[in-house]
């Protein structure tokens, strides 16, 4: 392979390792020199797994050459967002403390993901308690975002070691979830690709909750194509009643809907430049694009910059699982954890409401179009020094959600993929959202833009070099 090996498309290194050209040995062997080269300087994991995966990389070789098949991802390094319970891996959920062995017990998504034997490179840093979409974290400190090469930047979050394992090399598939952006946020200032699943199509059994409501498995690689291999890999065990994808639609058969207000609000320079080029590029090629815009924007970001409900229901889950972390925590998660102490049940409830009603108007709404399309984060990624003065943080973090939380909140499923640079040389990424339980069919349509605008090392290149 003239590329590094977790560069090429995930089918061809499945096909690569059935047929013997390549090997998980070799796979697992380019994920720890790509960690030993850049990989702790970008400290996108919080446990590196290296030697234990590189001994079941073997494992899995001896299978192969018997002829064994555990599933699509036989012998591939994955990263899993550290909030993930992981046989044999401690959880963090990036507090200062190891979580209880219960949380070391595989859900549905993990025990599917294990039972294909790929090889676990490590679990990646997140947020603390998954609660912010920036990627910082004061016990851990944040993953570099490779793409600048000297200021640190922020590399989005909540799952913010989940792009970075991608871009530095160490992983071909990362887990991370999405409650507001959690996935498309560091997918999007990554360069990568992200997939928000609709909410109850995967479990989120044995995942540390922030959202009861929202919370949502998702997953992020370096094309929509690996997405959509993974995902039809993995969904069948996890929903039963799906079928696989469908075919790879032609642009001109499909129909985007554009928002004229609210998405493009506040963008900095060259983000929407970017995502405007990359929509004209899809009209030219035949795709029909209408103004629509989602039903109640404005009401949805006002309900989020109040806090929405994750912050009452990580509450809910600190005081009555982990009332000894609520002390530790990190004081940008305590001080939005404070906000939601004195809310009334009402408000909650009501809150809750506004979320039904906003499904059921979205869902209307985007049986109009095959999908709508936005950008997916309205600002480049901060440097860490941007975000110390007082105030800079919420506003920073309100900014990179305020985007992709109406999926969120409207009960959609989304992805994002790169389609450009902004004027301070980092990734832009397309939201693409589609209503709830079309997400084989997004991924079709994802393959489809993808196909006709590139993929991430098509638009981006190859990362620099850390300074």
């Amino acid at each position: 392979m003239t590329t590094p090996p977790l560069q090429q498309p995930l089918r061809a290194l499945n096909r690569a390792l059935r047929d013997r050209s390549v090997s998980a040995v070799q796979l697992a062997e380019s994920a720890i020199q790509a960690y030993n080269a850049r990989g702790q300087h970008d400290h996108a994991y919080k446990t590196w797994n290296g030697d234990a995966a590189l001994k079941f990389a073997k494992a899995t070789d001896a299978l192969l050459e018997q002829g064994g098949n555990a599933g699509p991802l036989m012998g591939l390094p994955v990263s899993i967002k550290d909030i993930y319970a992981v046989p044999g891996l401690p959880t963090y959920a990036g507090s200062s403390r190891r979580l209880p062995a219960q949380w070391e017990s595989p859900g549905p998504v993990v025990s599917t993901l294990l039972s294909q034997l790929p090889v676990v490179m490590g679990k990646t840093q997140t947020v603390e308690f998954a609660f912010g979409g920036l990627g910082t974290n004061a016990h851990f400190g944040a993953p570099r975002n490779p793409w600048d090469p000297v200021a640190h930047r922020t590399p989005g979050g909540s799952s913010s070691g989940a792009g970075v394992s991608l871009v530095s090399g160490t992983a071909g598939l990362a887990f991370g979830t999405d409650t507001a952006g959690s996935v498309r946020v560091p997918a999007s200032m990554t360069g990568v690709a992200g997939l928000k699943t609709t909410v109850g199509r995967w479990s989120t059994a044995q995942i540390v909750p922030l959202s009861t409501t929202l919370d949502t498995p998702g997953l992020l690689a370096r094309r929509v194509d690996d997405l959509a291999f993974a995902f039809d890999a993995l969904d069948p065990g996890l929903n039963p009643g799906g079928g696989g994808l469908p075919a790879t639609p032609d642009l001109a058969d499909l129909t985007f809907g554009v928002p004229d207000t609210f998405f493009w609000d506040d963008c900095s320079p060259g983000i929407a430049e970017a995502v405007i080029q990359a929509i004209k590029q899809l009209e030219a090629a035949g795709a029909r694009i209408i103004t629509l815009e989602l039903p109640n924007t404005d009401d949805a970001f006002t309900l989020f910059q109040k806090g929405g409900v994750a912050a009452a229901e990580l509450a809910a889950f600190l005081h009555t699982s982990l009332p000894d972390a609520i002390e530790a925590l990190d004081p940008n998660v305590a001080a939005r954890i404070e906000a939601a102490d004195g809310m009334p049940g009402w408000e909650y409830v009501r809150r809750r409401q506004v979320i039904d009603d906003l499904t059921r108007a979205a869902a209307a709404r985007l049986s109009q179009v095959d999908a709508v399309l936005t950008p997916t984060v309205a600002i480049t990624p901060p440097t860490l020094e941007s975000l110390e003065p007082e105030g800079a943080y919420p506003k920073a973090n309100m900014k990179a959600l305020r985007n992709t939380v109406m999926a969120n909140f409207m009960g959609l499923c989304a992805l994002t993929l790169p389609v450009g640079r902004d004027a301070a040389n980092m990734p832009v990424g397309l939201q693409v959202m589609a209503g709830p339980w079309q997400d084989a069919r997004l991924l079709a349509i994802g393959q489809a833009i993808e196909a006709k605008l590139g993929n991430s090392l098509d638009i981006l290149g190859e990362v620099p070099s850390p300074a």
